[in-house]
């Protein structure tokens, strides 16, 4: 007896290895062969991708206040509001293009689709301004006090064109990656956790390339040039993508993951009045052979939240009603989601703090001396370089020194948990507006002395220190933020757990937009407005001091919400090793 289970739990093991089961599918709709599809063999074509949408997007993200500035004439204040209401609309889009390719086209059509919304984009901002009666100042200009109408209107459709494209290619582009490796697969499983950090990597090398390669065409060669060479690469980047279909392991859209959530509520609230059993194995669960059948991962009860435990409150007249009972697992879910929403706030400050690295960091390197040799002088878009590289460096040794050491100290197969890996990022931010204020200071304490060479004298690597230790904390924050949103929500909810990533960038420009307007307003009743017409009158040092202080008091307060979390508990298949995952209080495997 004892040999014929050994001889099942071989083979058993053998189909593991050899089939992916994870309610995946290959481009033929067939159960995947494990040595021939995902993995990185398919992550590759997918990270190309996100290469060269990221290319596009800092290309035009890094100049882009610039371009407001010196071709639109908006003034500073005006000119750091469109970026960040640009910026903000740009990262808030992925909510509605992660729910549609959750529910219902599935991702890889949807990155297909944004990715063709793009292309519109960019051939319609290259018309802009190559067209002659588009152009900004009309035929035979270079230069006028104030731009055509008809130019302001076609360029800010097309760049809100690009942000329409980015909602649906950012949120299900990350996702799908992932899912090309398993979680039931212990070797996968730690693939996957480098995936995060590599696909990090991508998307800095081509921020790299945006803010140097793309941005020095745009100064010296000329903007339309610069759009030309972005269509160009983004054209070619689709065909990329789509020589990678053999490759790819395919999830099916599941349908609206907010109407099971709507539902618990609903059963929950009226079945308000009934007692919660004492032992939660009382509650409902799907039966042993629909566990086989599901495509969901099963989860642990959790003792948060217990209102909506009353959900899975069995009662035999309604068992068929999902208005009036849920799974423990659909419940969960509910909790899972509440469960996120202080962490998604308290991250909140830390946004604030990256939003100034591509408005007011920018504007101020044009003050700064940027001259290398007589004949070079660097582009002020293309300091954000040092962010790339730093970033690019700081990836490697995360992923390669760190994690292994750590894994080695803690036994936890991450290194450290999630939450930890965040919060330390969120120190380095603080950091980082410590230092700008500093060098800010010493900036206009030069333009006193010489307001007439004003602060050129100064070297643009003054600001080398703030651009550097930013990038060491999105190295931690941020891909921390990734990882954590795609791996804490409910399987069905991937694509919108990218999304719920981005939102925290795109809420947090818009905050900063906010701020900006708040502070104008009380500072201008005190006296004299922190935000003048240039930077020369204005005071970012105060600025930078308010957001450090700001970020330093909720590092406390993020502290306090990530002890009370519970991570995602998840039920797995007992013959495959849960390498993932660290003992609880209650001595229950959780996911870290």
């Amino acid at each position: 007896m004892d040999e014929k289970k050994k001889v099942l739990n071989e083979s058993s093991k053998d189909d593991q290895e050899k089939w992916v089961h994870d309610s995946s599918l290959d481009y033929k709709g067939r159960i995947p062969l494990r040595a021939s599809t995902g993995s990185w063999k398919a992550a590759f074509f997918i990270i190309a991708t996100e290469f060269s949408e990221r290319l596009s997007y800092f290309g035009l993200a890094a100049n882009l206040i610039i371009y407001l500035t010196r071709v639109l004439h908006q003034d500073l204040k005006t000119a750091a509001k469109s970026v960040n209401y640009w910026s903000g609309v740009t990262t808030m889009m992925p909510l509605l293009g992660g729910f549609l390719a959750d529910a219902y086209f599935g991702r890889f059509s949807t990155v297909l689709a944004s990715s063709i919304v793009y292309l519109l984009g960019l051939l319609l901002l290259t018309m802009s301004r190559v067209i002659p009666g588009l152009e900004p100042c009309g035929p035979g200009m270079k230069t006028c006090h104030e731009p055509r109408r008809v130019h302001e209107v076609i360029f800010f459709f097309a760049m809100y064109l690009i942000s329409i494209g980015t909602g649906g290619h950012k949120p299900a582009l990350e996702s799908f990656g992932a899912d090309q490796f398993d979680d039931d697969h212990s070797v996968e499983r730690q693939k996957k956790m480098s995936f995060f950090n590599w696909w990090c990597f991508g998307l800095c090398c081509g921020l790299l390339f945006g803010v140097t390669v793309i941005v020095y065409i745009q100064d010296h060669v000329g903007w339309a040039p610069a759009d030309i060479v972005l269509t160009l690469v983004m054209s070619f980047t689709v065909l990329i993508f789509c020589v990678g279909r053999p490759f790819y392991r395919f999830r099916k859209p599941m349908g609206s993951p907010l109407t099971p959530m709507v539902q618990v509520i609903v059963a929950a609230f009226v079945k308000r009045n009934l007692q919660s059993p004492s032992d939660p194995d009382l509650l409902y669960e799907v039966s042993d052979s629909d566990k086989a059948r599901s495509s969901t991962r099963l989860l642990f009860h959790t003792k948060k939240f217990m209102f909506l435990d009353k959900a899975a409150i069995l009662e035999d007249r309604f068992r068929q009603d999902p208005w009036r009972l849920a799974t423990i697992t659909r419940v969960e879910e509910v909790k899972l989601i509440l469960n996120m929403i202080p962490i998604w706030l308290t991250t909140l400050p830390f946004g604030i703090c990256v939003a100034q690295t591509n408005t007011f960091f920018i504007k101020q390197s044009t003050t700064l001396n940027r001259k290398i040799t007589h004949s070079f002088t660097i582009p002020p878009a293309s300091v954000s370089a040092l962010t790339a590289i730093s970033l690019i460096v700081s990836v490697a040794i995360y992923d390669k020194i760190l994690v292994p050491t750590l894994r080695r100290i803690t036994r936890n197969e991450r290194g450290i948990n999630i939450l930890v890996r965040i919060g330390i990022g969120m120190i380095f931010s603080v950091l980082t507006m410590v230092v700008a204020a500093l060098v800010e200071r010493k900036r206009l304490s030069i333009v006193e002395k010489d307001p007439l060479h004003s602060s050129l004298s100064m070297s643009v690597f003054w600001l080398a220190p703030q651009f550097v230790i930013i990038a060491i904390g999105d190295c931690f924050t941020l891909v921390g933020l990734q990882e954590y949103f795609y791996d804490q929500v409910p399987d069905s909810m991937r694509s919108l757990g990218i999304a719920f990533y981005l939102s925290v960038i795109g809420a947090s420009n818009f905050l900063s937009s906010v701020l900006i307007i708040l502070v104008d307003r009380l500072t201008e009743k005190s006296g004299k407005s922190w935000f003048g017409k240039d930077l020369n009158s204005s005071r970012l040092d105060y600025f930078y001091w308010l957001l450090g202080s700001i970020t330093a008091v909720n590092i406390f307060v993020y502290a306090f919400v990530a002890r009370k979390y519970s991570y995602k508990n998840v039920v797995r298949n007992t013959n495959v090793a849960v390498a993932d995952c660290y003992l609880g209080n209650n001595g229950m495997k959780t996911m870290a």
